[in-house]
């Protein structure tokens, strides 16, 4: 996100190639700004679900390297001035653009938050808050979204504060870099453009080398990795750093390379999408194409399109729109309800009006105050009194102001219930009716609300569960009575592994150990998926499963229990899915196929509306709103009885869990004392752990 309207040098007086030629007034860009608004434009549109602008999330890139060009500018110029850096002036001017309406903003949205979000995401996004003030808001979404479990969470209010992270953590080491070039040529002045030169081209082929590697590898941190954006900043750097080169580009070579550059800009964000591996390769494509228009922009800062009134409104209020316009995309819906992309646009249009508020009431009143303008500390002084403030509004507020998340009155406690009933499955199957007709949550729900995100089987703390990147089978992963001779095992993905705490509880009982094969996202059906959290095919998933089939028969289990997510898609499956994924399974059950085994498949659980706990603490009285109707919680049907005719056809034992959890209507999302789900396809713990008795009366015996 570009954030300085740091002036330029205008371009070397020359004769114009019209006589009438308009110049821009001293030391501004209107080909920059005009930039500036192209950029800002695509990337809201995107975020407003305008479907042809799949790519608009290219928008961030061309304000990196208008970054790059400007920050570097300025500070080349100053060297060449002074000899040297003022690195206090440079952090006040950084402080007196940035912070004030990004604190603003990231306040009124921690406010918002509290008022119309759910509350059990208000201490998530007050933890964003505290990221966005330290600038480490990137790391903290790569970290995110490379847990699967924790990477189905709905999008922060703040998460496009990733971008602005990069760049000041860019920024931060950026002048002192330049400071050292500066003193290695400081008795050979004549080459230190040389020097420079080299600093930035290096840094632009060592990070792009990392982008192109990571987004292979690990597509969150390729994406919000500062080491893996740098190339890009850096390549506005070079763009400033031979500007009097680009001076020399004759006017209608200019105007041709503009339009070129725009050209590109636009081709990525029409014709990327979200499965784009990115930013990799494809980066280069908006990358270089801004580098183009701004270099142009040196021999021709003036523009007929760019230079429109409205455009130049638009890159003038570019930052502030890009601050507001996703919060309050992230906030409409709840409050307005599910929105059209058309009203969505709407809402981006108020973004704007909001910009311009912050525009005249926030950002130039502190930008032209001039104590602040002459005395650097004193713009260094409000940077840190803005950040402190607004980092203890984000630690005090969830522990002194949080919103309501628990209920009233006492529920009927579901353990308890089942241990003393004289048929289990019949006394859950009540409890489910009782709370599919439930409409108020218990104050004695299990676990709270808020604590449901880490009420996870023991296996994810024991490191059990392979990352993304891996492909071997982690080892040993015994549970169960670790010392018995018949060996239980447990095989498939995230789904497979809210069933852990049932038959963990079995194997005790029964005196077998419990081996635990599982990697999240990946099924136990022989097929290849997209990853969209990898952007790309997951390769690993299948070598993971090779090793885990070896892996698994080596054991000489007795019985091999397998589950997985029955909703994604498959890439080798053919067109037809819920067929593909029957043929896929029965390679599973033939591959494992053992005399003397025994294979049992669970079907898929019902899965909620969304995010349960969060639709739960949005709803305290009115909880019916997060049931969800049985046929819409299962997903394809057809799939789920082919998967399980295919199953019964090879011998393999089956078990449908859906009678635990929903009627013939309705799923509910509390059960008695219970919450059922801990995000939006996942089981609690504590709710698995309560289906033991029902599922061991259903293993077959060995």
């Amino acid at each position: 996100m570009s954030v300085s309207h740091t002036p330029v040098p205008a371009p070397p007086a020359a004769p114009p190639p019209r006589a009438a030629r308009k110049q821009p007034r001293s030391g501004f860009r209107p080909d920059v700004e005009g930039l500036r608004a192209l950029a800002v434009t695509v990337v809201v549109l995107f975020h407003a679900g305008v479907d042809v602008l799949s790519g608009g999330y290219v928008g961030v890139d061309v304000f990196f390297v208008i970054s790059g060009f400007l920050i570097t500018g300025h500070l080349l110029r100053e060297v060449d001035k002074t000899g040297t850096i003022s690195i206090g002036s440079f952090y006040a001017r950084r402080a007196i653009r940035l912070l004030p309406a990004a604190t603003f903003v990231t306040a009124a949205t921690v406010g918002v938050a509290w008022l119309w979000l759910p509350p059990v995401r208000f201490a998530a996004i007050a933890g964003d808050a505290l990221a966005t003030t330290f600038y480490g808001m990137n790391y903290r979404l790569a970290v995110q979204g490379t847990d699967y479990l924790g990477s189905a969470q709905a999008p922060s209010p703040l998460q496009h504060f990733w971008s602005l992270a990069v760049e000041e953590q860019f920024y931060f080491v950026w002048p002192l870099l330049l400071i050292g070039a500066v003193l290695l040529t400081r008795r050979r002045p004549h080459r230190r453009q040389r020097a420079v030169l080299t600093l930035f081209a290096t840094i632009t082929v060592v990070s792009f080398g990392l982008s192109v590697w990571q987004t292979g590898v690990s597509a969150p941190w390729a994406y919000f990795g500062m080491q893996t954006r740098a190339w890009e900043l850096a390549v506005g750097g070079l763009v400033a750093a031979t500007a009097v080169h680009w001076e020399r580009l004759p006017g209608r070579l200019a105007i041709a390379g503009r339009w070129v550059g725009l050209s590109g800009i636009l081709l990525a964000a029409f014709t990327f999408t979200e499965q784009t591996a990115f930013p990799g390769y494809a980066a280069a494509l908006p990358v270089l194409a801004t580098a183009l228009v701004l270099g142009a922009g040196c021999a021709r800062p003036d523009s007929r399109v760019l230079g429109l009134a409205p455009v130049q409104l638009t890159g003038r209020l570019s930052y502030g729109w890009y601050l507001w316009h996703w919060p309050v995309l992230v906030v409409g819906p709840y409050v307005f309800g599910e929105l059209t992309t058309g009203r969505l646009v709407v809402l981006a249009g108020l973004s704007y009006l909001l910009a311009a508020t912050t525009l005249v009431k926030v950002e130039d009143p502190v930008r032209s105050a001039p104590r602040l303008r002459r005395r650097p500390w004193h713009g260094i002084a409000l940077g840190l009194a803005l950040s402190t403030s607004l980092a203890a509004v984000a630690v005090a507020a969830p522990v002194y102001v949080p919103p309501p998340t628990s209920g009233s009155g006492q529920a009927l406690d579901v353990a308890s219930a089942l241990a003393n009933a004289t048929g289990a499955e019949r006394e859950l199957i009540n409890l489910v009716a009782a709370g599919a007709a439930s409409s108020t949550v218990p104050a004695n729900l299990t676990p709270a609300v808020d604590k449901a995100k880490v009420d996870v089987p023991e296996l994810y703390l024991d490191g059990c569960d392979p990352a993304f990147s891996e492909s071997e089978v982690r080892k040993p992963c015994m549970y169960g009575d670790t010392s018995g001779k018949t060996t239980l095992v447990l095989f498939g993905d995230s789904h497979a592994g809210h069933w852990f705490p049932p038959l963990d509880a079995i194997a005790k009982q029964r005196g077998w150990r419990l081996a635990v094969v599982t990697k999240s996202a990946c099924s136990a059906a022989s097929t290849l998926i997209y990853m969209s959290n990898l952007k790309r095919p997951y390769e690993e998933c299948v070598r993971w499963r090779d090793a885990a089939v070896e892996y698994i028969r080596s054991l000489n289990p007795a019985m091999v229990v397998m589950s997985s997510n029955g909703n994604g898609d498959a890439l080798d499956v053919g067109p037809d899915q819920a067929t593909g994924w029957a043929s896929a399974w029965r390679k599973t059950f033939g591959r494992l196929a053992q005399p003397g085994m025994k294979q049992v498949l669970i079907s898929d659980t019902a899965w909620p509306a969304g995010d349960a706990p969060e639709c739960v603490s949005s709803h305290l009285t009115k909880l019916e709103a997060c049931h969800r109707p049985t046929q819409a919680a299962i997903g394809d049907g057809r799939r789920r009885a082919l998967v399980a005719e295919a199953a019964t056809l090879d011998g393999v034992t089956v078990i449908d869990p859906l009678p635990w959890m929903c009627t013939a209507a309705k799923c509910p999302v509390v059960i008695g004392n219970v919450l059922v789900y801990k995000d939006n396809s996942h089981l609690t713990a504590t709710f698995a752990a309560l289906l033991a008795t029902v599922l061991a009366d259903r293993l077959p015996t060995v």
